[in-house]
This record gives structure tokens, C-alpha cells and sequence, in this order.
């Protein structure tokens, strides 16, 4: 995300003091799973937006623990309002999740050592966008060999007090003919007038949803071939999205 945080808070019609929110989005080049990622909520009482940090990977309410199982990073839209882990936060809790792009691999073709080629995928403007995403608090006591409480997994009291962990996930669907050679899914993106039928508190239908969780057009995005750089979490700099022309 290297949108700057003025742009974002106007993209998204965040109801808060650009003071307060900036600090939310520094530039992010590289984010993964586990880690913290910014997402939008409407307040269930007003409906007016403001950005948060959560965690990247749902950990449902019921969940036994934090490691109880690995992280929830995606969620198929065709059974959202089946799955457990996900239909209730499908009803109740929806979020947008700011992005200005994302990385899939393709594998390189002849390449005996099985590397994949990393791709860069945004808008042709650069402009930032929205995933789908569900959300959900999971709240219990710090078992024993279970990691250390990060930024959003926040600890009230002692050490050994109660955790509230906020968590979430991005909705995906089947890709476009544009990104298909790359995989065979896709997060869904949201269109800039359907932020605030996803936000509704008051719409629990899935069926009012459904219309949404389509694959992007095949012209609305661009997929870029990047180096490797990326491919190492600690890499977090412009240098990961840098387009190697050189493939070409």
C-alpha cells in the first residue's frame, strides 16, 4: 500500500480526523500472512467508517486457540454461508481491505529448479481499491507454548490475563481471463459504490451480497512481472514492486 494516507481516508469517507487515521497507513510493499493489515468497519450503531488493524488470518470466535490450526488468509465467496468459520462474520461482520495491488507466482516456464515468477497486479491508474473481507473477535485466556500477543492480539491486565485477537480474511472468487494463467482465483474487488452495501450493518441476506463477489473486469487490472526480492517477508520496500522489464 503506497497510496498516501490523505487519498485513502477520502477514498474510503473514513468519518475521523485525518490525524488520527495517517499513522495507520504508512507504506507497505510486501504484507503477509499473520501480519497486520488496515481494514474499514462501519460502527453497527451509526454506520460511520473508520480504519483498524488486524491481523491477517481469521481466527474464529469458537476457535480453541491461536494455534489451533493455520491461519485463515482466504475465503472462498461460494461457501461463505456455508462454512462455519465464515458465515456468521458473512452476515454481521464484512470489512473492505485498502490495497493498491497484489503479488501471485506463475511458474517459470523451463525452469528445472520448479521457480516461480512473481507478479505485480494493480490498476492501470495505480489507484487504490478494496478487497471483500470478514473480520471476527476471538477472545480466551494465553495457553501455555502459544505465541506472544502482537499488535492485534491485545492482552488486558496481567500476563495471564483474557486476549481479544481481531482477525480477518479476503473473500476470493474465480479469476478473471486476464489473471487465469496465473491462478485459478482471484480477491474480490469491490467497486467504490458498493462499499457501503457491503458495510451495512443491517444487511444479514446473503442474498443481497451475492451480486458483488463476481470476478474484476478483464481490463481493470494489469499484472506486472517483479523480481524475486519479494518473495522474502523482510523485504517490506519499493523495490518489490519495481517492474522487471527485462523478462519481456
Amino acid at each position: 500500500m503506497r497510496t498516501p494516507g490523505t487519498v485513502l481516508i477520502e477514498h474510503f469517507d473514513l468519518d475521523v480526523r485525518a490525524d488520527r487515521q495517517l499513522a495507520l497507513f504508512e507504506p507497505r510493499y510486501n504484507i503477509a500472512p499473520t501480519q497486520d493489515v488496515v481494514v474499514v468497519r462501519a460502527d453497527p450503531e451509526s454506520g460511520r467508517r473508520a480504519a483498524a488493524t488486524l491481523c491477517w488470518g481469521l481466527l474464529p470466535s469458537w476457535s480453541k486457540g491461536v494455534a489451533s490450526g493455520a491461519p485463515m488468509i482466504n475465503a472462498r465467496s461460494e461457501t461463505l454461508s456455508e462454512k462455519p468459520a465464515f458465515r456468521n462474520a458473512f452476515r454481521r461482520r464484512r470489512c473492505l481491505i485498502p490495497a493498491d495491488g497484489f503479488y501471485e507466482w506463475q511458474q517459470s516456464v523451463g525452469d528445472a529448479k520448479g521457480r516461480k515468477q512473481p507478479f505485480y497486479i494493480h490498476r492501470p491508474d495505480g489507484g487504490p481499491f478494496a478487497f471483500a473481507g470478514l473480520w471476527e473477535t476471538w477472545r480466551g485466556e494465553p495457553s501455555r507454548g502459544e505465541p506472544s500477543p502482537g499488535p492485534s492480539l491485545q492482552g488486558r491486565g496481567n500476563s495471564n490475563a483474557e486476549l481479544a485477537i481481531e482477525s480477518c480474511t479476503i473473500v476470493t472468487t474465480a479469476a478473471n481471463a486476464a489473471l487465469r494463467e496465473l491462478h485459478d482465483r482471484m480477491p474480490v474487488i469491490l467497486a467504490p459504490g458498493d462499499y457501503g452495501l457491503w458495510l451495512d450493518p443491517t444487511v444479514e441476506d446473503p442474498a443481497e451480497l451475492q451480486h458483488l463477489l463476481a470476478p474484476s473486469g478483464d481490463d481493470e487490472l494489469l499484472a506486472e512481472p517483479v523480481s524475486t526480492h519479494v518473495n522474502r517477508v523482510v523485504n517490506d520496500d519499493p523495490r518489490c514492486i519495481a517492474v522487471e522489464r527485462t523478462l519481456f
